[in-house]
């Protein structure tokens, strides 16, 4: 599976989580390293964190089916990580995520309620003792 756009691994490299291939001749590199990885075997590409124009020029250029993160709706596929779809984390979200929950204030308060039980000897108990 190949990877282009934001690709976390080099985030540093490219200043940060910042969306790429606004201008066109970033665009045109992310065309073109997408064909390199359609031609060197891939069986799918992620398109991470650019403009819906270049995910749909990429997926119009390969052979091989698009998921996308962050690149709008042209691609063939979606994927969202699911500690973001599931709100398990605090804080500010990446704009291309929906919140489906808000699954972090219930973690927190079961983890709590769970470390209370142990310090006050309630768990484990008979139902949790074989």
């Amino acid at each position: 599976m190949g990877h282009v756009g934001l690709t976390p691994q080099s985030v540093l490299a490219m200043g940060g989580f910042k969306v790429q291939g606004r201008s066109d001749e970033q665009a045109e590199r992310i065309v073109e390293d997408a064909q390199a990885l359609n031609r060197a075997g891939v069986f799918s590409i992620v398109l991470e964190g650019m403009p819906v124009e270049v995910a749909r020029r990429v997926t119009d250029a390969v052979d091989v089916p698009t998921i996308g993160i962050g690149a709008g709706h042209a691609c063939d596929g979606q994927v969202l990580v699911y500690h973001d779809l599931l709100g398990l984390s605090p804080g500010k979200s990446p704009k291309f995520v929906r919140r489906y929950a808000n699954l972090y204030e219930a973690s927190v308060e079961a983890i709590r309620h769970w470390a209370t039980d142990v310090r006050d000897g309630a768990f484990p108990g008979p139902d949790e003792t074989y």
